[in-house]
């Protein structure tokens, strides 16, 4: 079945053209390069995996309970929108809000993949570009298999959200060559590792929780990646070039945080116009996600002072959107808690496959022995 008859708004095109400018670069200084950018650039080899195989695709999905959390985290629960809603219209909740949340994953990793092949081109440094082709074949197995999970298990697709689009245009059409690192790298990837970590640490189904956990222990290099290519390069800025990124850094913050409202799910339920601005008002007054929302950018603060973009003006932004406490988050220990669960994770799953192993030999032995 074809996508597009899996949307619930119809995709206003088959494609997305975004006109890009800059100059795609060659470098013939072929020495080894920085060796912290070399060792990340091994370890983006040594980790690719292949989601046909390392995804146990057999395990079921309701559609209805994709992540098996409490209803208490939609955001319109308790409201007399909520209680006068039929057991139906509240199933088809659930299921447009975790299709509407992993259709923006998939778009946002096809957006990684096009901005990680522009660094590839238009990057100065060839150690760079090693790493950032690495990552370009990471993304495209994400795409993969967001595109699979929603349409085999799912089976309900919503186009890109205008916020995350708005924010990959503004990436890709810049001709400087740091901007798809500093809007892709820190600000999406950044957002999305922390989505996918909520997500991860609450889903009850092992499904979801296998594919955001390894589809995790990738991003946790990239984030890696931008923070050490731009952290190198932001030291020499001027003062403009600076104020130039930190505006759009506090630019692409507001447009995702705006983007995590999701307003078309509610327009797609049916809803009339008043009881959709009822359902904003309230997602907009949740105490859940307002949680969510500041653990989100858990991974984006602490980044942004990292690589050196921090004014007060910035600050004063973080501030205002009530996430400026997450600037004491320390990136190292959550990217080494990202990998050590995806490894885990394998770890169960090769003990339990080894246990029904050994039970479907014995079972074969014990039949032999009846039957003799």
């Amino acid at each position: 079945m074809s996508t597009h008859e899996l949307y619930t708004i119809p995709a206003e095109l088959s494609t997305w053209d975004v006109e890009m400018t800059g100059a795609a670069r060659f470098t013939w200084e072929y020495d080894d390069g920085r060796d912290r950018m070399l060792a990340l650039y091994q370890k983006g080899k040594d980790k690719q995996w292949d989601s046909v195989k390392r995804i146990d695709w057999d395990l079921e999905v309701d559609p209805y309970d994709v992540l098996g959390v409490p209803d208490q985290s939609i955001s319109i629960y308790g409201t007399p929108l909520w209680e006068r809603m039929s057991p139906q219209q509240r199933k088809d909740v659930r299921l447009h809000s975790a299709s509407w949340q992993f259709s923006q994953f998939l778009h946002g990793e096809q957006g990684a993949m096009i901005c990680s092949a522009r660094i590839v081109e238009s990057v100065p440094d060839l150690d760079s570009k090693f790493y950032a082709a690495t990552q370009t074949m990471d993304e495209a197995r994400h795409a993969e298999t967001y595109a699979r999970f929603l349409q085999d298990k799912v089976g309900v697709v919503y186009p890109i959200n205008q916020h995350l689009k708005a924010l990959l245009d503004s990436t890709l059409g810049d001709s400087r060559w740091d901007m798809p690192y500093l809007g892709m790298q820190v600000l999406i990837e950044g957002l999305a590792l922390a989505a996918f970590g909520v997500m991860r640490d609450i889903t009850t189904k092992p499904l979801p929780k296998q594919i955001l956990a390894y589809v995790m222990q990738d991003e946790a290099r990239h984030v890696a990646f931008g923070r050490m290519a731009l952290r190198d390069y932001y030291r020499g800025l001027t003062e403009t070039e600076r104020r130039e990124r930190e505006d759009f850094v506090i630019e692409g913050c507001y447009l995702m945080r705006d983007r995590l409202r999701g307003e078309e799910t509610w327009e797609t339920l049916g809803l009339s116009k008043d009881e959709t601005a009822q359902a904003m008002e309230a997602t907009d007054k949740s105490e859940y996600l307002r949680l969510f929302r500041s653990l989100l950018f858990s991974r984006i603060v602490p980044c942004v002072k990292d690589i050196g973009l921090w004014s007060p003006r910035l600050q004063k932004a973080y501030a205002d959107m009530g996430v400026l406490d997450m600037a004491g988050q320390s990136l190292d220990a959550l990217m080494k808690q990202d990998e050590e669960i995806a490894e885990k994770l394998d770890a169960e799953r090769f003990i339990q496959e080894e246990s029904e192993r050994h039970a479907e030999v014995a079972e074969t032995i014990e039949a032999a022995r009846e039957e003799s």
